[in-house]
């Protein structure tokens, strides 16, 4: 599964410090000290990008103090000019406050999680209160928000375009909400509490990053029975690396825990992992414990600040959602129509594995992923293994590239002379079919162990037209953790990465293809349970022999793809699907409770296992719980957000059921759905935008087909997408 997508967007109206985990350029002895600050002015690489190798750790911390220093004095601008209030002397000018502290930040959090050091984690832990003042201190600037208001309440008479009444909307909702309208007391007891939630949620993802890295499980050749042969190169060649040639070294970074979860014939070695993995951060130095409990705490009292009980009232007033009872409506739903077959997809594994093993078997949770791969394999004579070879990186990324060439026009081509940041990256130009640039695109594969887990997708520079009517075009990167290439052997893919490598990259055409006038309404700067529309979208084609067979091919033979394989492929791509789904319910039913609570939260574990009940599949495991690592809500900005992936799930489903009514390659549907979703960013409400591609809005009858939940009742989201 992936998952974290980080999206860096600090215009003046909106300053929010996302996950502060991960990498950056060291110098040694201080060597680097007296070097030009890179960050001082725009800088001169090809098309604006980036110059890593200019840039060292000791560069950031005044960039960035420099960078808030000028944004002040911009504000300051503002406020003190004598112009009566309109659209552009007060909306358009804080929308272009900060390009200097933009620049840096641009850079910093994104390399802070893909190529991080303890230096720059240090950095990220002093400069994340400074941020967190100077984003309180612009919401609690009583100058600007009564010119803002100003603005605002006389709307009807600068006959301005949707685009810029949505900009003006999202200013003023972002104050608004934001504690704008707090007085006396209430504002310095709102400013303590955000730079404390700050702290807290940058510490939470740094106990995340540094607890996973200190997991180091040595086996021997007796303990790697059903593990695939890359499995076990990759850890031998990690132990010969660590100085332990003839051992197997085996983490607990995502390719390598899900493959031996999945492959061990090991019972015991699989519940060993099972239990390390779910037992993170709860205790010793890195433990989150009290960590959750605070954020959830300071998150509520905020809310209650702003005039909301819950902290999900409050965060949800700028979604598709708008209200808790909204996101309840759709679990619930889901959680109806999936639970039969959940419960039927569990019985029939349990008889399966008792069958497999000659008696009676109870499938723990750490057995689930071994036995449902051999029930799959058995049902479709299909293995994600046996589909390696198939997917070779350098031919899936061509597969993957090449889907927007069909569906687009769009054209990719490496750069060598763009520099990158580390030795793993690759950057491309992309153009349009008419040779138009269109942005650059990096591409970071590998995991190492300065790169936190996962995938994301984010930026260096969002795209905007600028004051002189210059299209500023972006620079997006996708970042992902496959397995490496080994000795002789490529890095070779499983579907499920594939379907990764998919996801991300609609990201990243979310952000290439943007035709914003301003950054804050740019690309992937959407409603949460938007955003995540054209990455899921793109998912689709890994079940499509049409897209497979375009690329898919044997890495030593150059044969295609054989067909039973992909209709195996294809038919098992429904398998599963209910125990997937509950599985997204329980954590979206597990991130409302921490942002529904009216009260404190006393034992954690305690109150994850009643959040999470009606979905469990297996019975609580002693010791194991999952908001301690619950990265997304608790660090990673999807806080009373973690339902979206299911609600962008309902539009994705109901979005490529037109193409399959057109043809997934039809380009004309392909061209509405590119100028109504691709292009606007966050410029109009995406409820409009979604009935302007698909001329209705969505109901998850297409998701219930797609799934094969025959059963499930024929019933419609009511008022999902909002008009």
């Amino acid at each position: 599964m992936t998952i974290l997508k980080t999206k860096i967007l600090l215009s003046a109206a909106v300053m929010a410090a996302t996950s502060l985990m991960t990498n950056a350029r060291t110098c040694e002895n201080g060597c680097c000290s007296d070097a030009p600050n890179p960050f001082y002015s725009e800088f001169t690489g090809i098309h604006g990008t980036a110059p890593f190798s200019k840039i060292n750790n000791s560069q950031w911390e005044a960039a960035i103090d420099r960078g808030i220093e000028l944004a002040k004095q911009e504000i300051d601008a503002i406020v003190k000019q004598r112009s009566v209030p309109d659209f552009e002397n007060t909306i358009v000018a804080l929308e272009r406050v900060g390009a200097d502290l933009n620049r840096v930040l641009n850079v910093f959090f994104p390399l802070l999680s893909a190529d991080s050091d303890d230096q720059m984690m240090e950095i990220s832990m002093r400069v994340s209160p400074k941020l967190s003042d100077y984003s309180t201190s612009l919401i609690l600037n009583e100058g600007l928000w009564n010119r803002i208001k100003q603005v605002y309440d006389n709307r009807e008479k600068f006959n301005l375009s949707t685009e810029e009444a949505t900009l003006l909307q999202k200013t003023y909702d972002s104050f608004a909400l934001s504690g704008a309208n707090l007085e006396g007391e209430d504002r310095e007891t709102f400013r303590k509490l955000n730079a404390e939630l700050s702290e807290l949620t940058t510490k939470f993802g740094q106990n995340v990053l540094r607890e996973m890295s200190t997991y180091k499980i040595w086996l021997t050749a007796d303990d790697l029975a059903g593990l695939p042969q890359s499995s076990i190169d990759a850890a031998a060649e990690a132990a010969a690396a660590e100085g332990r040639p003839g051992e197997y070294l085996f983490t607990l970074d995502y390719p390598v825990y899900s493959a031996f979860i999945k492959y061990s014939a090991r019972p015991d070695l699989r519940e060993m992992m099972y239990r390390m993995n779910t037992s993170r951060n709860i205790k010793g130095e890195y433990s989150n414990l009290e960590n959750v409990k605070r954020i959830s705490e300071i998150r509520r009292k905020i809310a209650n600040l702003l005039g909301s009980e819950t902290y999900a009232q409050h965060s949800l007033k700028r979604t598709m959602a708008q209200t808790p009872e909204a996101v309840y409506d759709l679990l619930d739903r889901l959680r109806q129509a999936y639970t039969p077959a959940a419960k039927a997809e569990m019985k029939e594994l349990t008889e399966f594995a008792s069958k497999l093993e000659g008696k009676p078997v109870v499938i723990n949770p750490w057995d689930y992923s071994y036995y449902s791969n051999k029930l799959k394999t058995e049902k479709y004579a299909f293995d994600d293994e046996a589909l390696r070879p198939y997917f070779e990186l350098n031919s899936t990324v061509n597969g993957v590239f090449g889907l927007a060439t069909k569906l687009y026009g769009l054209q990719f081509k490496q750069n060598p002379d763009i520099e990158v940041y580390h030795a793993d990256v690759k950057a491309y130009d992309v153009t349009d079919a008419d040779g138009k640039f269109v942005g650059v695109i990096y591409t970071d594969f590998f995991p190492r162990a300065t790169k936190r887990p996962g995938a994301w997708m984010t930026g260096f520079k969002d795209q905007y037209v600028d004051a002189d009517g210059v299209d500023q075009r972006p620079h997006v990167t996708i970042v992902m953790n496959f397995t490496k290439p080994t000795g002789d052997t490529p890095s070779l893919l499983t579907p499920g990465e594939v379907e990764t490598f998919l996801h991300e990259f609609g990201h990243a055409l979310h952000g290439l293809l943007a035709q914003s006038n301003y950054a804050s309404l740019s690309g992937t700067a959407v409603y949460r349970d938007f955003v995540e529309l054209p990455s899921q979208f793109n998912e689709n084609y890994l079940s499509e022999r049409e897209f497979l067979d375009g690329f898919a091919r044997h890495y030593k033979t150059g044969e295609a793809i054989p067909q039973n394989l992909v209709d195996a492929l294809v038919r098992s791509s429904q398998y599963g699907a209910a125990y997937a789904c509950m599985r997204q319910l329980t954590l979206g039913y597990l991130d409302m409770a921490w942002h529904t609570i009216t009260s404190s939260v006393e034992d954690p574990v305690v109150f994850e296992n009643s959040a999470t009940a009606s979905t469990a599949l297996f019975p609580p495991v002693d010791g194991s719980i999952m908001s301690t690592q619950f990265s997304h809500i608790f660090s990673g900005g999807y806080a009373a957000g973690y339902y979206s992936y299911k609600w962008a799930e309902v539009l994705d489903a109901d979005a490529f059921a037109k193409f399959k009514e057109n043809g997934i390659f039809d380009r004309k549907t392909a061209d509405e759905f590119r100028t109504n979703v691709l292009q606007r960013g966050g410029t109009e409400n995406p409820a409009v935008l979604y009935r302007n591609f698909r001329g209705q809005d969505p109901t998850i009858d297409a998701l219930l087909i797609r799934d094969g939940i025959n059963d499930a009742p024929d019933v419609k989201v009511k008022n999902e997408v909002k008009g």
